[in-house]
This record gives C-alpha cells, structure tokens and sequence, in this order.
C-alpha cells in the first residue's frame, strides 16, 4: 500500500482544500502540458486530462505514491471555457457568461505510481451569473488578473453583485471537491 500523497497542481486553491483535510501530502506540480484540442465539453476529455497530469508526474518521484492529478473547465451551453488568452480573452469569456448559468466540472484522478492503478471522479456544480456591465468585468479583470483561471473567474474572489447564485459543491467551483477527494483516497 501506498502512503505517500503527491499533488500533481500547482495551485493554492487546491493546496488550501487538502491542507484542511489534515491530509499529509506534497506538491509536485505536473509537467504535462494541456493541449486543449476541443472546446466540446465530455467527462471522457476532462477526466483523461487529470489521468495525464497525474502520470507525468511518475518520472518525478523518488519513492512510491498516490498521484492526485485534477482538471476545472467551466462549461457554457457545451461548450469548454478554458483559461483565458490575455486581457481580451477574459473580457469575451466573462461577457459570455453574463447573465448565463454555466457548470463547472472539476475531475480527480488518484494514480498509484507502483500499480498504475487509479479511480476517477467528477463532481458538477452550476453558477449562474448576474448581467455583468462591461465597467464591471473590466474592474474585475484589472483588479483579479483572471488568467490562470478557468472561464476567467475565481468565485472566491468574486465581489458582491457578480454571482446570482451557486449551486453544488462550493469547493469544486474552487478547485476541487474535498469530499470527492477523499472517496477517492
């Protein structure tokens, strides 16, 4: 049995979630890089990209571990908005989603780096936007530099009057699903 946890992600958003699991683990940030080649949305497609960003992380490790590899699109009408290219691309995705609901699909890949062996999930949750001015996704992008998130928003960050609603798991618009990660572990 494997006992150490490697995370395979560079980000603090989901470095927070494990860390209040009480979960002893390290970052290893994958070396995988994405290639969106689609923009239509599949559990298939994402959850592959999470399997990938885990198994790259395999030359890396000195020893044994369980790899926690994830991917977050948010998905519009079918379709993948993924990070943004520059200034530009945020504006266009979170005009986009103004006034609209979206999902966002985070999937969680455990690989065991001796086996090869892994489980897989995807949890979904829907947010829906309020009618965004174009003065107000330009404050947000000025002040929150969106550009490593996906659909250019952190819904942590988000100031009051952007989010109408959320539904779901919270931490799955964030990053990922504690709950779901530790069903996986």
């Amino acid at each position: 049995m494997v006992g150490k946890i490697v995370l395979a992600s560079s980000s603090p958003r989901r470095a927070a979630i494990i860390e209040q699991m009480k979960v002893k683990y390290e970052i290893i940030p994958s070396p995988y890089i994405e290639e969106h080649t689609t923009t239509v949305f599949s559990y298939d497609f994402i959850e592959n990209l999470a399997y990938k960003k885990a198994k790259a992380v395999i030359p890396l490790l000195n020893e044994p571990a369980k790899i926690i590899g994830a991917d977050t699109v948010v998905v519009l009408e079918g379709e993948i908005l993924g990070k943004p290219e520059g200034y530009n691309g945020a504006f266009e995705m979170l005009k986009k989603l103004s006034g609209k609901t979206h999902s966002v699909v985070t999937s969680i890949v455990v690989l065991d780096s001796l086996t090869g062996d892994f489980k897989k999930n995807s949890t979904t949750s829907y947010v829906t936007f309020e009618n965004l001015t174009d003065e107000q996704i330009k404050n947000y992008i000025d002040d929150y530099k969106p550009f490593d998130k996906a659909g250019s928003y952190g819904i942590q960050e988000m100031p009051a009057g952007y989010i109408k609603s959320h539904t779901g798991d919270i931490e799955n618009i964030i990053g990922m699903s504690s709950k779901a990660l530790q069903e996986l572990l």
